[in-house]
């Protein structure tokens, strides 16, 4: 880095000196109390130099340690860089930690001083802005604690909480742990800041059994070239002007030096006073929990900061006239440079340590925020055990800031898993977060959505609908294709209303062809026989008609079903009205008297069915041209489904068209009723007059059933309705005919149908 008529070099008192020219510039290191727990190291560069002496008071401030928000005010510190990031990142990455492990309902403790309050209001915003909830805060004043840290232990005991924040300072961890020792508690897991006391500073071992499982955000560290090997080299011979090493020499092997112990009474000795240090003792038979050569966190931050320093001089003495960074590009002037020349060039630097470490200086003249995670583990044995299991960078360049490594974390739990600490435990898909009045957000019940509404990941704070053709699964955590509901072919509903529609077409068919083989026989010359004919295509045709209510709606079948439904229905009743006219007649004209004789034949029969039919055909007419029906998909009539239906487009028109069958099947049912008794052998007026009955009652039957329905069951009921009366006017007209025809033959002649009455019918 310097060329051979310049080096660097430190010295015993921790002085960084530059020489060059038999002129030195040093950089020395200095302790000042800056508000923290424990007096923080800085570094003070100051100007050897023949200037004026108010030049020197312009120190230029390194810091190392301390990560108090008064360093981040540049206004009070304009030349000051930090090592360490503001400790808001550390709040930050105590955030992603509780968040990451689901920990949403969280207790703190905090010093009243800058660092604990200054903390914790900065690990609060982070904290509710990731959804986190305060179960309880507590703040430990300076003086007279004893009190509030009884009350925070009752709070800690009381609370469903089972993770704390500690924003303490060093002096207050051991009393507060005693604390939570006397008072019993167990099972909580501890998150610490970096002033979180090592190994050596819990001097009861029931404390380290309470601190055991504490997750810990230490400052980060890394290997420093022989420094393990200098420690481990320390030997109080070696510096024997060092008041520290006798000291640290004495706690750490539990000896005492023979002069200090000069002036002791003999008989004050005991079988249990230490031993006296022989200065030879090994210090890598220490616990590394007292002297961990490996983790001096500090001293790798000074590291840092030399080698920042280092760099920064490098890169001043390199620099080259007219191409300097001040004024008309002027370089320094060495050795005369003023400290905020080298301020210039330490705060620009950006080099890799020997660890690999990028350090530098960002815009707030901090470096990198950095942190590793530990976790205490404490045994039975006394031993104890800080091994990493995360770390947090803010300049993690994959963007995963925070790394952790649960399977290596000790709990201090009884089951040894991760623990839980939340208010309410987490809506599961298909429920919804309701905030209990007066308490926190992370306190709440889980309400099931309502019906059409889903959710369809944990903890929603609110169902949503689904959209239009969709409906909620049984577990209302997904949407799903309503279902389209219309009467098909294939489900049972439908193929039994097929079978039973064919059987009656069937039916009408043979019965039909049976009229036809036997239609010069006097029973079916009777009445009429072309009107039975008729009748009984008309029935056929009727019973069709099924069909086109059953499948998908189309809309050239929504336009049919209706209307070729009213006008074959009033074909057939008004041929059974033609058949009961006709009977009337026959019998009437036998009266000599009577003028009905001119009113024997086809005429009045075909009027009627012509006229019948007529009325009902144009009212399918006029209902078709003003307002044809269409395929509709409904999804209101019933939740989930979508009832695939014809609209009718008009109720008037519809009932209009089946009021017309009505009262057609009406004036046939009367004008039979009162013609039931004329004396035939074989009256049809009877068989008619029941028919009617049954026509009326079905049709009666039908109104209500099908506006209590809807849906495929509405349409079932209108089939239904059909192939019930269809099969009624078949069965009461035309069975007992097929009867006497196949079955009792010897009744099918004139004499049996005329009877003693002697009356002939006319009407063949």
């Amino acid at each position: 880095m310097f060329s051979r008529k310049q080096s660097v070099s430190t010295d015993s008192r921790g002085t960084f000196s530059w020489y060059r020219r038999q002129q030195s510039v040093s950089i020395s290191l200095e302790t000042a109390n800056f508000q923290e727990p424990k007096n923080k190291l800085f570094i003070v560069v100051s100007l050897e130099s023949t200037e004026d002496e108010n030049e020197k008071a312009k120190a230029e401030m390194v810091n190392h340690a301390t990560t108090l928000p008064l360093t981040s005010d540049k206004s009070q510190g304009p030349s000051f860089l930090s090592i360490l990031a503001s400790f808001k990142f550390q709040s930050i990455g105590i955030a992603r930690l509780l968040i990451h492990f689901g920990w949403t309902w969280v207790g703190f403790i905090a010093s009243d001083n800058d660092y604990g309050l200054e903390g914790i209001q900065n690990f609060k915003n982070e904290f509710l802005k990731a959804g986190g909830c305060i179960a309880f805060s507590e703040i430990i004043p300076a003086q007279n604690y004893e009190k509030k840290m009884n009350q925070a232990a009752e709070m800690i005991k009381a609370s469903t909480a089972s993770v704390v924040v500690l924003y303490l300072t060093t002096e207050k961890m051991n009393p507060l742990m005693e604390t939570i020792y006397l008072h019993g508690i167990s099972g909580k897991v501890w998150i610490v800041t970096c002033p979180w006391p090592s190994g050596e500073d819990f001097n009861n071992q029931h404390i380290r059994i309470v601190a055991n499982g504490t997750i810990g955000f230490s400052i980060h560290a890394g290997p420093i070239d022989g420094f393990k090997e200098f420690l481990l080299s320390i030997q109080p011979s070696k510096s024997p002007d060092d008041i520290f090493i006798k000291e640290f020499w004495e706690q750490a092997f539990g000896c005492r030096w023979p002069e200090n112990a000069i002036g002791e009474r003999k008989e004050n000795r005991t079988t249990n006073t230490p031993p006296f240090c022989t200065g030879s003792e090994r210090l890598e038979t220490i616990n590394s929990s007292i002297y961990d050569v490996y983790n001096f966190r500090y001293s790798y931050n000074v590291y840092n900061i030399l080698y920042s320093l280092a760099y920064g001089l490098h890169d001043l003495l390199s620099c080259k006239s007219a191409e300097g960074p001040f004024s008309n590009g002027s370089c320094p002037k060495v050795p005369y440079f003023h400290p905020w020349q080298l301020f210039h060039y330490v705060r620009n630097v950006r080099f890799r340590n020997k660890a690999g470490d990028l350090i530098f200086f960002d815009e707030n003249r901090e470096s990198r925020a950095r942190y590793d995670i530990i976790n205490w583990q404490t045994f039975p044995d006394g031993s104890l055990r800080t091994p990493l299991v995360g770390g947090y960078d803010s300049w993690a360049l994959d963007g995963h800031e925070l790394t952790i490594n649960s399977n290596i974390i000790m709990w201090n739990t009884e089951n040894k898993q991760v623990p839980r600490s939340v208010c309410s435990e987490s809506c599961s898909p298909g429920y919804r977060k309701a905030t209990r009045r007066g308490e926190p957000l992370c306190c709440f019940d889980c309400v099931p959505c309502a019906k059409g509404e889903i959710s369809n990941h944990t903890d929603c704070s609110e169902c949503f609908h689904c959209p239009e053709y969709y409906w909620p699964n049984d577990r209302k955590d997904n949407c799903i294709p309503k279902p389209f509901e219309f009467l098909s072919y294939v489900e049972p509903l439908g193929v039994s209303l097929c079978t039973s529609t064919i059987i009656t077409c069937l039916l009408c068919s043979c019965i039909l062809c049976i009229f036809i083989m036997n239609r010069n026989t006097p029973i079916v010359k009777a009445n009429n026989r072309y009107l039975s004919y008729v009748l009984l295509l008309g029935l056929m045709f009727c019973s069709l008609c099924s069909f086109i209510f059953i499948g998908y709606p189309m809309k050239l079948t929504c336009m049919l079903r209706q209307s070729l439904f009213g006008v074959i229905f009033s074909i057939s009743v008004s041929c059974i009205l033609a058949k009961t006219i006709t009977v009337v007649i026959a019998f009437n004209a036998t009266n000599p008297a009577s003028k009905l004789h001119n009113w024997v034949g086809y005429e009045i029969p075909n009027s009627v069915i012509i006229v019948g039919s007529s009325v009902q055909f144009l009212i399918c007419t006029a209902w078709l041209i003003s307002c044809t029906p269409f395929p509709n998909l409904n999804m209101e009539s019933e939740e989930g489904k979508i009832i695939v239906e014809c609209n009718e487009c008009s109720v008037v028109a519809f009932w209009c068209m089946l009021g017309y069958l009505g009262f057609l099947a009406t004036v046939s049912f009367f004008v039979a009723f009162l013609s039931r008794k004329l004396p035939d052998s074989f009256n049809e007026a009877k068989y008619i007059t029941f028919t009617m009955l049954m026509f009326v009652s079905v049709w009666l039957s039908f109104v209500p059933a099908y506006l209590s329905t809807g849906g495929k069951y509405m349409v079932a009921v209108e089939v239904f309705a059909i192939i019930s009366s269809t099969a009624a006017m078949l069965g009461c007209i035309f069975f007992p005919k097929c009867y006497i025809i196949l079955l009792r033959p010897e009744l099918n002649s004139r004499e049996y149908l005329v009877g003693k009455a002697g009356i002939s019918s006319k009407a063949q």
